[in-house]
């Protein structure tokens, strides 16, 4: 394992450009209207020129976008900016797998993980929130509180990190180490549709970042009423968080399962847009020892999911200090796989991976918690750590 460790004093911006990271294409045509009075023809060149070499070549200054004319460049510098997330902390895995600490403002630290190997090439872990409001029993950042929302910059900054990390500019190459964008760092990301939908916008267009919405999966714990949305809006692939069989022992693995019970998830899994055979959701199941790893709960399991296009991911449970559950022995998740797997069901088993460097399934918590955000807001902007009377 290898660390990188920076300096952990929170960072505060004076800066009152406008960020350009997070805005639709759209959104930067209009501002380049209203801010420097350009005609809406010319303003949408310009956003498109801007919009390659930020996210088609990995610009991080307007000096180098020599397409564009020296005077106009000085103008774009007086006006906007285009940051890159403050990186806190950066640790490398024996197998790998690269874990970020990113600070988007004092006291608003969020986790994203990239994981080579995974899907056609690599896939990172990105959150939609600091904290999380869920409360899962069996997962580490649901002990964290939620700070705030994550808008589309912080969202779409995560994924310029890690492309800048792995040295993958520009976008277009062929043979890409990042090919797959999850949804399943921290947080509930249908609780910030707004924040993800616009952030997929932007990873999946076409002159840009350039990642198929077919490779970008969104997870989450079951919020009903949102999923039909963002099928409708970002046309992801869908996960769900399912890790029971039954509402009482899900009610406390998953406790938003009170408000929507597996019947009416399930229903609103089969009403998901584009589910089809060659677009099938995936279920998400974690194997805590003696909880829910019997044959019983597989053959639950395999018919509760009856007529849903799916796969089964089927996830050892990752220790964390303090957690009252154990991964199931080997044996019994193999076991449990099998009668899935008879049953016509793709049931890999997930290999943990960053454990060493807590950037497994469920590990994710930042050590901003250790103290109050607000807290370090306030130590960030007044010295003392108190607001001002």
């Amino acid at each position: 394992m290898s660390t990188t460790l920076l300096d952990r004093a929170p960072a505060v911006s004076t800066d009152q450009r406008t960020s350009l990271i997070g805005l639709t294409r759209k959104e930067i045509a209009e501002r380049l209207q209203s801010d420097l009075g350009l005609a809406e023809k010319e303003a949408r060149m310009r956003a498109r020129q801007i919009w390659g070499w930020i996210y088609n070549i990995g610009a991080t200054e307007f000096s180098a976008m020599t397409n564009i004319a020296k005077a106009m460049r000085e103008k774009l510098e007086d006006w906007y900016t285009i940051p890159r997330a403050e990186i806190v902390e950066r640790k490398v895995s024996r197998d790998g797998t690269r874990k970020y600490l990113l600070r988007f403002a004092p006291g608003v630290e969020a986790e994203a993980v990239f994981i080579p190997g995974v899907g056609r090439s690599g896939a990172l872990c990105v959150s939609s929130q600091v904290g999380c409001t869920l409360n899962c029993t069996f997962c580490h950042t649901g002990t964290q509180a939620l700070v705030r929302n994550l808008t589309a910059e912080e969202i779409v900054a995560q994924v310029l990190v890690c492309k800048d990390d792995i040295e993958e500019w520009p976008s277009g190459k062929d043979e890409r180490q990042l090919s797959n964008i999850v949804f399943m760092g921290m947080g509930e990301p249908l609780y910030n549709l707004d924040g993800v939908a616009q952030a997929i916008d932007i990873i999946s267009d076409g002159e840009g970042i350039s990642i198929s919405r077919r490779r970008i999966t969104v997870s989450t714990s079951g919020v009903v009423n949102q999923m039909h949305d963002l099928g409708e809006r970002t046309e992801a692939m869908l996960a769900i968080s399912l890790h029971a069989t039954n509402d009482e022992l899900r009610d406390v693995l998953v406790p938003i399962n009170k408000k929507w019970n597996i019947e009416a998830l399930l229903d609103a899994c089969r009403n998901y847009p584009g589910t089809s055979n060659s677009r099938r959701i995936t279920f998400e199941y974690v194997m805590l020892k003696g909880v829910n790893d019997s044959d019983a709960e597989a053959k639950e399991l395999v018919r509760l999911l009856k007529g849903i296009p799916a796969k089964i991911n089927l996830i050892p449970f990752n220790p964390w200090p303090g957690s009252e559950y154990e991964c199931s022995d080997w044996d019994r998740i193999e076991a449990f796989a099998e009668i899935v797997n008879r049953a016509g069901y793709a049931s890999p088993i997930r290999t943990p991976r960053g454990r060493d460097v807590g950037a497994a399934c469920g590990q994710l918590k930042t050590e901003s918690v250790k103290r109050r955000a607000s807290e370090l807001r306030a130590e960030a902007l007044y010295g003392d750590g108190q607001l001002p009377e």
